[in-house]
């Protein structure tokens, strides 16, 4: 990477340590707009919105339980311009990674929180490419129940995780070849999940069109009073996990064509299709699920809500191929998912602030082939392990090492570097930002029993610390190098 002056000079600007170092191989640019926002779309729907659909309606309530979408879509979306603000400034692999380098100074203590970032990546990531494996696992077995049976002379497998680790190589597998054939992939893929959605609003309202009386939506609605505000900020929890994904492209940041016009397009497109989506699937289910019945039989069952409904709209067979469409969309997230992700590694490895193994490129394909394996395959290994509670984990841990470290890290930008080119500038500057901030620390401070996720965080906070320091003492890195 190339020397920049210090932040204290005139001359300083943190753009102009993006540019990598001739003696480095680079990323080719050739993701256009639209595949931009199909990559976001399939990371932000996945499996998500159909597995935590029954858990948010337990949590609030059917009356409540549109305000959770409501207010995650509110948080993300501010939080979103702040993704596209930094992604138009700083369109470099790695995302986040980029971001919070340039923001703490990349010669200072950017090092080290962007080495955080990183590190807690390291678990995050693979929890998160696991889940969505699990889940693709979990309506496989639903298809094919046989496939649930125990394994000879193995009890402590269970099926579920082979699936799982299965999926996971598999992504792995196709993940491994050139961009240009990814983003064909990316395109089928994509379609089936557009498909996914439609089947569900589209069952939900067959469903609610039967009920006699219908209800209104003033009976299933309700104003949330501050005793439900507990339930309200769990429930929200779940629903930003839900929209998670919109700042995908920010991590292929290297390989978009146009990036500083791409990029924002891509978030607040990608977003504003989600969050429609999602509303209209609520609101067209409300009337179906707000009757009682059918909540009450499913309260216990992730899989079966949204399958009965499309049985009691459609019947069995539209069930199944409802279940089986849900599986793509799935394993289309988890295709997403590994594809941004393993560019974070690489890029941290290139700037020497990770381990250098991971520094190469695909001699012939152009793509980061080790940091993809690494990663592919230590979330393989976490389809073993129990994901009950993996989803508080993951938003609150990228809550405070990953999404307010880069809120606080735009206002300090802005006040510091004023006139730093910004080819996207968030409208109602610093208004989104503070209101991310709100959201956000409304889910940490009202959520029922928060210590767990919470000392989790402190932990992985304190462990990339310490190993950071260890390792710039080493090689003579912030705070100890002799050159500052």
């Amino acid at each position: 990477m190339p020397q920049s002056t210090h932040p204290s000079s005139p001359a300083y600007s943190p753009a102009s340590d993006l540019a990598p170092s001739p003696a480095h191989p680079t990323l080719t640019g050739r993701l256009g707009l639209p595949t931009a926002v199909a990559l976001n779309m399939m990371e932000m729907i996945g499996v998500g919105p159909f597995v935590t659909l029954p858990i948010i309606l337990a949590t609030t309530g059917a009356r409540y339980s549109a305000w959770a979408w409501l207010l995650g879509a509110v948080i993300a979306l501010c939080d979103g311009l702040v993704w596209a603000e930094l992604g138009a400034t700083f369109p470099d692999a790695g995302g986040s990674y980029a971001f919070l380098r340039q923001l703490y100074n990349p010669r200072r203590a950017g090092r080290w929180i962007s080495f955080l970032y990183v590190w807690q990546l390291s678990f995050s990531a693979p929890l998160s490419i696991a889940s969505g494996c699990l889940g693709v696992a979990t309506f496989t077995v639903w298809l094919w129940p046989a496939l649930a049976a125990p394994i000879p002379g193995l009890p402590f497998l269970h099926s579920t995780s082979l699936i799982a680790a299965a999926a996971c190589l598999l992504v792995t597998a196709l993940l491994y070849r050139n961009l240009t054939a990814v983003a064909r992939m990316a395109w089928i893929l994509f379609f089936g999940v557009l498909v996914t959605i439609v089947g569900v609003v589209a069952s939900g309202a067959a469903v609610s069109a039967r009920l006699h009386p219908a209800p209104s939506f003033a009976s299933l609605l309700g104003w949330p009073t501050l005793a439900l505000l507990p339930a309200l900020a769990q429930a929200t929890l779940i629903a930003c996990y839900d929209y998670w994904g919109y700042y995908n492209i920010c991590f292929l940041g290297s390989e978009v064509r146009h990036p500083q016009r791409t990029i924002p397009r891509a978030i607040l497109l990608s977003l504003a299709l989600v969050a429609a989506l999602y509303l209209a699937m609520n609101f067209a289910l409300l009337p179906a699920l707000g009757s009682g019945s059918l909540l009450a039989t499913h309260s216990a069952s992730r899989v079966a809500l949204v399958a009965d409904l499309a049985r009691l709209a459609f019947g069995s067979t539209a069930a199944r191929v409802l279940a089986a469409l849900i599986l793509w969309s799935a394993f289309a997230s988890v295709f997403s998912l590994l594809l941004g992700y393993s560019r974070v590694p690489w890029a941290a490895a290139r700037d020497g602030n990770f381990f250098r193994s991971l520094d190469a490129l695909h001699p012939r394909h152009g793509f980061p082939h080790r940091s993809l394996l690494a990663l592919g395959f230590t979330a393989t290994l976490f389809c073993f392990f129990s994901l009950g509670q993996v989803i508080a984990l993951l938003v609150v841990i990228r809550i405070l090492l990953q999404f307010l470290l880069q809120h606080f890290g735009l206002l300090a930008l802005r006040r510091r570097h004023p006139s730093l080119p910004r080819p996207f500038r968030m409208p109602l500057y610093p208004l989104p930002v503070f209101a991310a901030i709100a959201g956000f620390l409304f889910i940490l401070a009202f959520r029922p029993h928060p210590f767990t996720e919470l000392a989790a965080a402190a932990a992985i906070a304190a462990t990339g610390s310490v190993l950071y320091f260890l390792r710039a003492r080493r090689l003579h890195h912030w705070p100890f190098d002799t050159h500052p």
